[in-house]
């Protein structure tokens, strides 16, 4: 990983030009991007599900007590996703779809919009300007992270899809395979199947925060742990992976 240091001294990441990387291939080459904690400085399940009790949706205390602890759930890696989906969505489940995207615009303003940082934008521009196919690779659901995705001007998405009725109502349950550790793998695969490539036909660079995303660190051609927790510093760092602070 190449570095530059913008006027205020922050050093941002290059496109990686390693052999392994930037080796040309059928398929070119695709950065694929985690959001909370990497992109992002918070984890915007986590603030959707604050921001929607700041609306009246949730009772604050019971509500706060669940997603703190199905927020350490995840850091520790005992997250049993169905059971947190089915909470995470209960609010805009019960809101319906016009008033929860309406709430969420005004959480892209009030939130999200004022978090997202220079290096993140420059970092995602970097490998947008190296003709890099840009993915977003997410534990969180599609509702909350498709306008995310969309603020950093990257239209391929992989998150948890969200499983609908006969009435095209939210259901609770996911739709497929869950974007969160080995399924990160698995949904991976099968957006490179619907393009007729494999790991094989293609270049791959992955950027994240989070121990979870181990699996797909493991899978690509240039993994970078990015904004690392302790646990990934340490192996990254005894595996030679390359090291990034964002932020």
């Amino acid at each position: 990983m190449k570095f530059s240091t913008e006027p205020s001294g922050k050093k941002l990441a290059h496109p990686d030009t390693s052999e392994r990387y930037a080796a040309k291939s059928a398929g070119g080459r695709i950065a694929l991007f985690d959001l909370d904690h990497t992109l992002i400085p918070i984890d915007s399940d986590y603030e959707w599900g604050e921001f929607t009790i700041a609306q009246g949706w949730c009772e604050a205390t019971e509500f706060k007590r669940r997603n703190a602890e199905f927020f350490a759930q995840y850091r520790a890696g005992t997250l049993d996703i169905h059971a947190y989906v089915r909470f995470a969505t209960r609010a805009i489940r019960e809101q319906g779809a016009t008033k929860s995207v309406a709430a969420h615009a005004s959480f892209m303003r009030d939130v999200v919009q004022k978090i997202i940082t220079p290096q993140a934008q420059a970092l995602v521009q970097q490998h947008r300007d190296a003709g890099d196919e840009l993915v977003i690779v997410t534990a969180t659901n599609e509702f909350v992270t498709r306008p995310i995705a969309e603020a950093f001007g990257v239209k391929e998405l992989i998150a948890v899809e969200l499983a609908r009725d006969a009435q095209g109502q939210l259901t609770g349950e996911i739709k497929g395979t869950p974007s969160f550790r080995e399924g990160k793998v698995a949904r991976v695969e099968q957006w490179l199947a619907a393009r007729q490539l494999g790991w094989h036909d293609v270049q791959t660079c992955f950027y994240t925060d989070s121990l979870n995303d181990l699996a797909l660190l493991e899978k690509v051609s240039c993994p970078v742990a990015t904004n690392p927790d302790e646990r990934l510093r340490a192996i990254a760092t005894e595996r030679g992976w390359r090291i990034l602070d964002l932020f």
